[in-house]
Parts: structure tokens; sequence; C-alpha cells
């Protein structure tokens, strides 16, 4: 070995070279990192995040628990009890039968969309909104209580952006 990779002398420099390379491009640039709750970066048109149960115009669910969504689903993070509308709950339910039990693992869902396009009724659907992290693993089984969109009117999740957005990506032609 010479005296000079004995040193390691070139590969220093090399290295601090490199460093100062970067150093220098991210103080011109700027930073890259995004503080999270004070900033928000945008997400594409496209993004899904959290799912909603929609209801119909008249406020009830539309949900009828056919199965559709967990049978699509392929990390199997659907579970659902059907359950028969009772007389007095037609302001509740569209159909004779509904879902009594509606949960989604979000530990295990892949946010693939399957679910949303699966179901026949249009009553699932993923959101731009980003679902929050926990400590505490059963806080990530979404229940119904989580996941069916509020009745008032004001409560109601807005899809039309990304439902406009599916529909104009799905007559473009390559």
């Amino acid at each position: 070995m010479t005296f000079w990779e004995r040193l390691y002398l070139p590969a220093v420099f090399k290295g601090m070279w490199i460093t100062l390379k970067h150093f220098f491009r991210t103080l011109l640039k700027g930073s890259s990192t995004v503080r999270y709750p004070e900033e928000k970066r945008p997400f594409s048109p496209i993004w899904r995040g959290w799912h909603v149960l929609k209801r119909d115009e008249e406020g009830r669910e539309r949900c009828t628990a056919c199965g559709l969504c967990a049978i699509a689903c392929p990390a199997e993070a659907i579970t659902m009890e059907a359950a028969e509308r009772k007389k007095g709950e037609e302001h509740l339910y569209r159909e004779e039968k509904y879902a009594a039990v509606y949960e989604i693992n979000m530990l295990r869902c892949i946010f693939c969309g399957l679910c949303e396009e699966a179901c026949p009724k249009e009553a699932i659907f993923l959101t731009d909104r980003i679902v929050p992290a926990d400590y505490v693993r059963q806080n990530f089984i979404f229940g119904k209580d989580l996941l069916v969109e509020g009745i008032e009117p004001e409560k109601r999740i807005d899809i039309s952006k990304r439902q406009k957005h599916k529909t104009e990506q799905a007559f473009v032609h390559p």
C-alpha cells in the first residue's frame, strides 16, 4: 500500500465533497421537509384515504350488506354482519337488509379502492382525508360510528371532485 492509501485521505476528501455538494444544493433550493401538522402537502386528485359509507338523498344508509366489498378486498380488511330492517326503521336504511356491523381494519387495508369499485349501491368511497396515527391497534378497526357520514347536509363528505377525476380518467383513450 502506498502512503496515500494508508491515510485514506482521498476517500475522506471525496466524502466531504459529496457532503458539501448536498449541503449547498439544499441551501440554495430549500428544504424538502414538510412540517406536517402546520403545513400540508398537496395530494393527487386520485389519492385514496379514509373510507366513508355514504347516505342517500333522504339520509338513509346505502349499504345493503351484500358483501361484495369484503369479497373484492385483497387484504381481507372488511368484515360485516347483515341484519333485517325492522318496522319503523325505514327512515334509517334504504333496503330491507342492512349492515348491522361494518368494520374496516385500517392496519390491513392497502387503500386499493377495489371495495369502492365492487359496490353496486355506491355506498363506500375512499376520501382524501388522512387516516390518523395512533398507538393502540384496536383504534385502527373502524366501525360504522367512524365510517358512516352524518345525516345533516353540512356533515356530508363531498366526493364529487374525486368522482369527476375518476370519470375523466375512464374516458381517456391511449
